[in-house]
């Protein structure tokens, strides 16, 4: 059995479906990136080529479009694979939690820093399937912690809830500094 391999079977790499997307995103964005080089950066003139502010910069853009143009290449004379949209989807499906961390941010001024935690805590745990009354009890209490250690320990400044507002002067008092 010979053990010799050839040059294609060394430089074979492995293709995602989602290759040639990715590619072409790539591309786009450091043609882009490039094209703001002029705007972004500044040209000192009688200053010697590498200390430039604008040298090093372009440098690593021109490579990275270069580079980018090449992994293009290299996917699109590759043979087609299967399930390229569905590779794209589960990329896109990642900013699903980005909106829910919006919708965290923008509610803790509104329901309060404790409440709202608690709740987008068991929220998030439900739509990660977790339904059993163990793990949502690990998720009210893993927030609860959270809070008092930022809130209480940390003494970090997070604002308060107007929901706050509708609580009684002492426990008002004492949602607003710990909770």
């Amino acid at each position: 059995m010979s053990r010799v391999k050839t040059l294609q079977s060394l430089f074979k790499r492995y293709r995602r479906p989602g290759d040639i997307v990715f590619a072409w995103l790539i591309l786009i964005f450091s043609i882009f990136m490039l094209l703001q080089i002029g705007d972004q950066t500044a040209y000192k003139s009688g200053g010697k080529l590498f200390a430039q502010p604008r040298f090093w910069p372009a440098v690593s853009l021109g490579l990275m479009t270069v580079f980018a143009a090449f992994h293009l290449l290299g996917s699109a004379l590759s043979e087609r694979i299967e399930g390229r949209w569905r590779e794209v989807l589960s990329w896109l499906a990642a900013f699903e939690y980005a909106g829910w961390f919006i919708a965290y941010a923008a509610s803790v001024p509104y329901g309060g820093y404790l409440p709202t935690t608690v709740l987008f805590a068991v929220a998030l745990s439900l739509r990660a399937g977790y339904r059993s009354v163990r793990m949502l009890s690990a998720a009210i209490l893993s927030s609860i912690v959270i809070v008092v250690l930022f809130k209480a320990v940390l003494k970090v400044n997070l604002p308060s809830g107007l929901i706050y507002e509708t609580l009684p002067d002492g426990l008002r008092q004492f949602m607003l500094t710990y909770f």
